[in-house]
């Protein structure tokens, strides 16, 4: 039991960056209802937007005035992609079956993969993040790295602003009236297409924090790393309760200690001793949000946004 406290602090980071993607799915879900499976890749864009910015630096440049630089350019690139998907491959089907926005998600999930492999310089090979050389910080029995200090305070300023401006704010509440009923939003005088443009934004812009945060963690970005980061935080808005922003922070966070408790100890349990360690760990991720679905299916929260669908 000496290790729980670095799994928890280990747990509580992997969660962390999953909840911040996570309220990218849970705002465009519950909004449109539409599973936007391209945000992974919207992740992994803003990972790539600001490794071009470090590249661009001076060598000599303090990596802590090359991070908010690294989170402007990473949220504007989110940003574009996020929001001209929405614009030109989501909006034109918005009236379609469910099943034709689904596949264009995954259509453009491919298709932004590709495009980073294709073309950003060497892309092919795990490309290097910039890191703090500064010795772990011991914390309550956990040895925290410095650079995994960005997302565990990145996290909880991201979601206290993003509850004032939902809740305290026009715009906020424009978003939950159309949330609510879209078309008795648009008849009280709501634009309804701009705030789900500014939906898909806040999403991507928050992706983007996270991917400053996971290149500063992992000490290194790649164009796949989109896809599981993706899957792990789609199912953490699952988890909390798929249309509920606290939701998808709860639900990452849940997610990311269940899996570095689960990666940590189910290897010293009498015969599960094949099924320990970090090879396991995405297996009993999943392995949670079912039992999660099976006994409460709206999730943790359990916000009912989707009830119209």
């Amino acid at each position: 039991m000496n290790e729980l406290p670095q799994q928890l602090a280990n747990g509580l980071i992997l969660g962390a960056m999953y909840g911040l993607i996570a309220v990218g799915y849970t705002m465009v879900y519950g909004i449109v209802q539409l599973i936007n499976f391209a945000h992974g890749e919207i992740f992994m864009i803003g990972g790539f937007g600001a490794l071009t910015v470090s590249l661009w630096l001076p060598s000599d440049f303090p990596l802590l005035a090359q991070i908010p630089l690294m989170i402007v350019f990473g949220v504007i690139c989110s940003v574009a992609v996020g929001t001209a998907a929405e614009r030109f491959a989501y909006r034109p089907l918005r009236g379609a079956p469910r099943l034709a926005p689904l596949i264009t998600a995954i259509g453009l999930s491919i298709l932004l993969q590709q495009a980073i492999w294709k073309w950003y310089p060497d892309a092919t090979k795990d490309l290097s993040f910039p890191q703090f050389d500064a010795d772990p910080i011991a914390f309550l029995g956990a040895d925290i790295k410095v650079n995994s200090l960005f997302i565990l305070i990145a996290a909880p300023v991201c979601m206290f602003g993003l509850g004032f401006f939902v809740n305290k704010t026009r715009s906020g509440r424009g978003m939950q009236a159309t949330a609510q009923d879209p078309d008795t939003a648009k008849l009280m005088g709501i634009h309804t297409d701009r705030i789900i443009v500014m939906a898909f934004a806040i999403g991507a812009a928050f992706a983007a924090v996270a991917a400053v945060g996971y290149g500063l963690h992992q000490g290194q970005v790649s164009y796949l790393m989109g896809f599981i980061m993706g899957l792990k935080a789609f199912t953490a808005a699952v988890l909390g309760g798929i249309g509920n922003i606290y939701g998808a922070m709860l639900g990452g966070i849940v997610l990311g200690v269940a899996e570095a408790l689960a990666t940590g100890y189910m290897g010293d349990v009498p015969g599960m001793e094949l099924f320990g360690g970090g090879g396991w760990k995405d297996v009993w991720a999943f392995a949670l949000l079912i039992i999660v679905l099976l006994v409460r299916p709206q999730g943790l929260l359990g916000e009912r946004v989707a009830d119209r669908a």
